[in-house]
């Protein structure tokens, strides 16, 4: 089965009860248990990870090449920051999704520039935890 790489970036952790009117009241844990379920559904692997660091997540982006089929990644913060995950991301060749709880474009001005859209081959934003499935089907 085609393996899929779901990366979180920072303060995802925290979902459920972090600004719930943002980003939702599901929890990281049940996000990941539905996508996990949704995955084996459409006869995908899932490997569901988070990080609140900046480098751990680009290690993984590394790991990734060439060891998965597509990559899903909600950069949290990082989106609007990060080169660094950017540079990584710059190094797959598998299809990159990136994901968004919220519509970023609707919030402060900052959010509305992203450093991995450039790489990405979709991005899902403002549909909440159901954008992870959105993700998954894509």
């Amino acid at each position: 089965m085609p393996k899929i790489l779901i990366l979180n970036g920072p303060n995802l952790n925290l979902l459920g009860n972090r600004e719930p009117e943002t980003y939702g009241r599901e929890t990281l844990s049940a996000i990941e248990t539905k996508s996990g379920q949704h995955g084996e559904s459409i006869g995908l692997t899932i490997d569901f990870r988070q990080s609140n660091s900046e480098g751990e997540l680009v290690d993984w982006i590394q790991s990734a090449i060439g060891t998965v089929d597509g990559i899903i990644i909600n950069p949290a913060a990082y989106t609007h920051t990060s080169v660094a995950i950017l540079d990584a991301l710059k190094q797959v060749s598998c299809p990159i999704i990136e994901l968004h709880l919220s519509n970023i474009f609707s919030r402060e001005p900052f959010r509305h520039h992203s450093y991995v859209s450039p790489v990405a081959n979709g991005v899902i934003c403002g549909f909440g935890a159901h954008g992870y499935l959105l993700a998954l089907d894509a």
